[in-house]
């Protein structure tokens, strides 16, 4: 078939793509020109009970845990039915903001349920785009034709909500999964319309061939990303100071800043420069990865030539200039000591427990890659009846996926489990809601319910609490009351 968008976005039971779920998936596909090709797609997935939602989630999205127990899948028939309706060849995923979010959890998903994570989003080659960032670049580069939002702050803002409002864009419920698909398509369509050339460079650029060569010339080059603030809407000139040893990413600098004073910085200095530190005093290291494989929006410094860009960005291509001859000066000495500083804070964070020595293997995806004899028995493993689901069957030789099969089980197949195995997964429901006393996700869950019944609430938050609460009294294994 010929190449085409699909639009999509999820609702979900909280923010983190290792502990919590997706509970609405939708999406559209469009022709290359914008235009829809067939119906949406738009379904509910089962939250199991071995999940604790957050309570402000199901503020935002208006989806109770029970209407997805009602009216969903469970997770291995959604990813079926993606499989068979969704994902077909020269198909470009899309989202806003679905690089960070949305592709994460779908990664996830994949994970738990015998899937490659990846494969999704590049095999017949398919590919994904985000399209938060090329809103971000357009406002920066080339904002005419279009009304540009700012926040109750008074701050740039680039919230989907915000550019369909103040350009009269149809959006009717937003954080609705379906109608935020329909929404960022009128987006899309609205910069495809007033800015075409920028908005095809930046589709090229979701290839990550296309990024590094631009990024590895070692000539200055214009980088749009929410790591900058939103006053110099997101974007600065950059350049390579060292490849990542270890990821298809480069460390990159901004010119922005004098470097004058973070090469004189010792290893130790720059390892507290470059953690995060919410005071706003405190020295930050004007470096970031950038990723090629994340549609990363970049362009070349030419793009902002003008007078007008420059003052619009805050950003004179003379101190860039500037920066950049006193940056070369000690280049290979900073870039050795940014790589030391990194390999530091790589091995606090194993330390501190972000390691995947302390994850549970829910949330162990980016251990490893799976080898060819675990494809091949992962594929096995979905193709096989539920009553066949044991470890004697498969040979994994990742151990993750012996620790996965039973919760799979558990999870998709619970009328198929045996007393033993339901007894088991209890236990493990258990484990998961409880373990932690006070701070456990179940009490947290509980006092948060509590604080939000004390504010000042909608009638339709108010039923959602009772929903709530009602759902938390459910997922208390049997065990737990007597």
């Amino acid at each position: 078939m010929a190449a085409s968008f699909f639009f999509y976005d999820l609702e979900t039971s909280g923010i983190s793509p290792r502990s919590a779920r997706i509970m609405q998936f939708a999406g559209q596909r469009t022709d290359m020109d914008l235009n829809p090709i067939g119906e949406p797609a738009n379904a509910l997935i089962k939250l199991t009970p071995d999940v604790v939602p957050v309570p402000d989630a199901i503020f935002i999205t208006g989806i109770t845990p029970q209407q997805t127990l009602v009216d969903g899948y469970t997770e291995a028939e959604f990813l079926k039915y993606f499989y068979d309706e969704v994902v077909k060849p020269d198909t470009i995923f899309v989202g806003y903001n679905s690089v960070r979010f949305d592709d994460e959890f779908m990664r996830f998903l994949h994970y738990r349920n015998f899937y490659d994570p990846y494969e999704w989003h590049w095999t017949s080659d398919c590919s994904r785009w985000d399209l938060l960032d090329v809103v971000r670049m357009t406002r920066a580069l080339r904002p005419d034709g279009i009304v540009w939002p700012f926040a109750p702050n008074g701050k740039p803002s680039n919230r989907l909500e915000y550019m369909t409002s103040v350009n009269k864009l149809d959006h009717e419920h937003a954080h609705d999964a379906l109608s935020d698909v329909l929404a960022t398509i009128a987006v899309a369509k609205l910069i495809k319309s007033k800015q075409p050339d920028l908005f095809k460079y930046l589709l090229d650029c979701r290839m990550k061939k296309v990024v590094s060569e631009l990024v590895l010339k070692g000539a200055p080059f214009v980088y749009t990303t929410g790591k900058y603030p939103s006053e110099v809407l997101h974007s600065s000139a950059a350049v390579l100071l060292t490849k990542h040893p270890k990821q298809e990413s480069a460390i990159v600098y901004d010119l922005r800043h004098d470097p004058t004073p973070y090469m004189a910085m010792s290893v130790d200095e720059l390892v507290t420069a470059w953690q995060y530190n919410v005071d706003p005093e405190a020295v930050r290291l004007p470096v970031k990865t950038l990723k090629y494989n994340r549609c990363p929006a970049v362009a070349p410094l030419g793009v902002i030539k003008d007078e007008i860009t420059q003052e619009r960005l805050g950003l004179s291509i003379t101190t860039v200039m500037k920066h950049l001859q006193l940056l070369k000066r000690g280049h290979e000495q900073f870039a050795i000591k940014l790589l030391a500083a990194q390999e530091r804070l790589d091995l606090d964070r194993e330390q501190s427990g972000e390691g995947s020595s302390s994850l549970s293997v829910d949330e162990r995806l980016y251990e490893k890659f799976y080898d060819t004899n675990d494809k091949q028995a992962m594929k096995a493993v979905r193709a096989v009846s539920p009553d066949e689901l044991n470890d004697e069957r498969f040979k994994f030789h990742d151990e993750r996926l012996v620790s996965l099969l039973p919760l799979y089980k558990a999870r998709n197949y619970p009328q198929s489990l045996s007393s033993e195995e339901r007894a088991e997964y209890d236990g493990f429901c258990h484990r998961q809601v409880f373990d932690g006393g006070q701070q456990s996700k179940l009490s947290v869950y509980f006092n948060r319910l509590s604080e939000l019944a004390k504010t000042d609430i909608t009638d339709q938050q108010k039923y959602l609490l009772e929903e709530l609460q009602l759902y938390g009294q459910s997922i208390v294994p049997a065990d737990a009351t007597e």
